[in-house]
């Protein structure tokens, strides 16, 4: 049963009760991450069947669903690391804009928010550290795997504008733009000196009347227009913050992994 069907059998009043939340939460808990569905007072556990009568249940609840989450991830970029071994680098660096360390160390090198990045066949090192996030690793051999294409002309866009991008709209906005434009609500001076923490660099004259605005190179061949409104307490206007995009940019990446890229972008922004 998937968390959609059980949130069925919950009040979905989000009364937490049962020590979550929210009922989604809660249904997510209870049949990807093991919890016992009678810690919800108002679920009929004699409807749910046999899926849910285990002996072992309520050990692991959500911390069991990121487990699972961190598996799969792990299980991907397994995955995408032994493709990575059938690229040769010295042909694939020029297309996606990185450089080549030559034939002894067989490495691609790159920035990724202002970091150093270093993509062997063996693994992959940000900082001269080995990459410990999974899902670092996913988007960069991603970047690699799509085999990129031609420079960007910096004719942006919003991703409302890219094909199949409906679903991924909202999450855009609440965990990036939200989150940097909330952050920084008042705060202009401080976004403008952060974002050099990113590799940004400031547009002094953007067409568009906003506060601030900041090319920023996620990626080599993947830049992101950054627009910051700060807010206007007389006329009653919150901050605002909008991501466009190249327009060629889905030669690079997925819709999946820019929406990732951009929620990194925010991460580090706000950290900086």
């Amino acid at each position: 049963m998937q968390p959609l069907e059980f949130i069925k059998f919950t009040p979905r009043t989000n009364c937490g009760e049962c020590g979550y939340a929210a009922c989604l939460a809660f249904a997510a808990a209870v049949t990807k991450g093991g919890e016992r569905p009678e810690k919800c007072p108002y679920v009929d556990v004699s409807q749910l069947g046999d899926e849910f009568s285990g002996t072992d249940r309520g050990k692991d609840g959500l911390e069991g669903v990121a487990k699972l989450l961190d598996e799969k991830d792990l299980a991907l970029v397994a995955y995408l690391k032994k493709k990575t071994a059938n690229i040769d680098f010295s042909q694939a660096a020029e297309a996606i804009g990185c450089e080549w360390s030559g034939p002894e160390r067989d490495s691609l090198l790159l920035k990724f928010f202002g970091q150093d990045v270093e993509i062997s066949h063996d693994g992959i090192r940000i900082d001269g550290r080995e990459a410990e996030d999974p899902r670092d690793q996913i988007l960069l051999y991603n970047y690699v795997h799509f085999g990129g294409g031609a420079e960007p002309e910096q004719d942006w866009i919003g991703m409302e504008s890219l094909p199949n991008s409906i679903s991924k709209v909202r999450t855009l906005r609440v965990y990036c733009e939200e989150r940097i434009a909330s952050h920084f609500t008042g705060k202009a001076d401080l976004l403008i000196a952060s974002a050099d923490g990113l590799g940004a660099v400031r547009q002094e004259n953007p067409e568009q009347s906003c506060s601030a605005a900041f090319f920023v190179p996620a990626l080599p061949r993947l830049p992101l227009f950054v627009l910051f409104w700060d807010e206007e307490k007389e006329d009653g206007f919150p901050a605002k913050v909008k991501v466009l995009f190249d327009r060629r940019v889905n030669d690079f990446l997925d819709i999946e992994s820019l929406v990732f890229v951009c929620e990194r972008m925010a991460e580090r922004w706000v950290k900086l």
